[in-house]
């Protein structure tokens, strides 16, 4: 049992530390503006806590049905079709592209956040000039997702860590350079927007040379991406992408927003409140990358095993991935927990900001471990192509008990909260429960999936059965 642990934990590192990697440096992306901002203005730090939730609400939502690309091209490159692999990859772009129109208006009039979050007029410019320019960033993003999904599924995630990691390099000195502007060369501190800039220009230089690679690779060839241009829209193929990949969309939009949108209520108990919150909240997504490269690796395996109709390893891949991800999750966890002062005086310098945060960073471990318990769940369940009741169990558990339930708890709705849970520590409470209670269902569910099939192979297998 052992020896077969370590062949899945070695086969999934090895698709894993390169996801890492570049996922991480995607999150670095938010984590350097969040330092230049706290170290630049506690004001820009709020609007870049606001203007994310806003902007990760959207694009996490429209990148979920993009990556419905990855389940179904994993699966067709782990049974050899590559040319029906490569067709996925033109559908998505077209995908891609559609969604870009409705998620770029919204980020151009942004008014439903903006509402709940009760800005003031100088917060309210802030967020929507920062919002503006990156909804000319959008449909970069999202093609590039679809990128990144296809390489992902076909074993090939270092070509994606390369352009993450280069964009990083690119993002680092642009966001520097706007943010605190440079008189002697005439450009003034354009603070939260500047990062909007950044990531803007950084976007579109990624997708421009995730083109040039998919047409000069040779790496692609068996794919036929490039025969007859882009292929037209296929309903047939759009629509399985789509039926897949929109209740993705709305499970990542819930889970996501269900934890974005706590920075828009808890803007509302004022700037310092909020910047504590930003730097737990990015604290929290650095964590999460390890976990959900393990779980991405985990889903692409599986996704590919069953194409292959290798059942017995599919589910094997499943236990271990499982297994692992969340004893990495416990490790991390409880690293940052014992040391969570120096990690705060890392972001910020500010005596109200530390000691707003760390009430938070008790929250933050449990939080940690519980969501990574939910996203290898549900990663593995989309390999399978399971993904609508996944999202009803999201929308119970994120909206319902997190979002809702703390709403109640941080304002004391019903006026019995204790002193320590007001506030944004009764959010990070109540989010926590809603976490747990999905990695608990969702795991059941995955338990349930496996047992179903390993119950069908055995009746299969009984002498004068019929083949499925």
């Amino acid at each position: 049992m052992s020896d077969r642990f370590a062949g899945s934990a070695r086969r999934i590192g090895s698709l894993a530390w390169p996801l890492f990697v570049g996922h991480l440096s995607v999150v670095a992306f938010a984590t350097v503006d969040t330092v230049l901002l706290g170290r630049h203005s506690a004001s820009d730090l709020a609007a870049l806590s606001v203007g994310g939730a806003a902007y990760i609400t959207i694009f996490i939502g429209l990148m979920g049905v993009v990556l419905a690309l990855g389940p179904i091209s994993g699966q067709l490159y782990g049974a050899r079709q590559m040319a029906q692999a490569g067709h996925q990859l033109h559908q998505a772009v077209w995908l891609a592209l559609g969604l870009a129109v409705p998620g770029s208006l919204l980020l151009l009039f942004p008014a439903p956040f903006v509402r709940l979050a009760q800005l003031s007029v100088g917060q309210e410019s802030l967020v929507r000039d920062y919002l503006a320019v990156l909804a000319l960033s959008l449909p970069a993003s999202l093609l590039f997702s679809a990128y990144r999904g296809f390489n992902n599924a076909v074993s090939r995630p270092k070509a994606v860590m390369a352009l993450q990691v280069c964009g990083l390099a690119l993002k680092v000195p642009l966001s520097m350079l706007l943010i605190r502007g440079a008189p002697g060369l005439g450009l003034p501190a354009l603070g939260v927007v500047g990062c909007a800039i950044a990531t803007a220009m950084v976007m579109w230089s990624q997708a421009l040379i995730a083109l040039w690679v998919l047409r000069r690779d040779p790496f692609y060839a068996p794919f036929e991406l490039w025969g007859r241009g882009l292929h037209a829209p296929d309903r047939q193929a759009l629509w399985a992408q789509l039926k897949l990949g929109v209740p993705m969309g709305l499970s990542i939009l819930i889970e996501v927003s269900g934890f974005s949108l706590m920075a828009v209520f808890i803007a509302r108990l004022g700037t310092t409140a909020v910047a504590g919150h930003q730097i737990a909240a990015n604290l929290v997504s650095l964590l999460f990358m390890l976990p959900m490269a393990l779980a991405s690796a985990t889903s692409v395996l599986v996704a590919q095993r069953i194409g292959s109709i290798d059942l017995p390893d599919a589910r094997r891949l499943t236990r271990h991935g499982i297994v692992l991800g969340l004893g990495v999750a416990v490790v991390l966890g409880t690293a940052v927990f014992l040391g969570r002062e120096s990690v705060v005086r890392l972001y910020t310098a500010d005596a109200a900001v530390i000691a707003a945060t760390l009430p938070l960073l008790a929250w933050v471990t449990l939080f940690h471990v519980v969501d990574a318990g939910q996203t290898l769940a549900s990663f593995v369940l989309r390999a399978y192509r399971i993904a609508t009741l996944p999202m009803f169990i999201f929308a119970g558990s994120l909206w319902g008990v997190g979002l809702g339930g703390g709403y109640v708890v941080a304002f004391n709705v019903l006026g019995r909260t204790p002193p320590a849970l007001r506030g944004a520590p009764g959010y990070w409470a109540a989010s926590t429960t809603g976490l747990a209670l999905a990695a608990l269902l969702l795991l059941t569910l995955v338990w349930r999936v496996m047992h179903a099939q390993k119950h069908a192979l055995r009746q299969q297998a009984r002498p004068g059965a019929k083949p499925a």
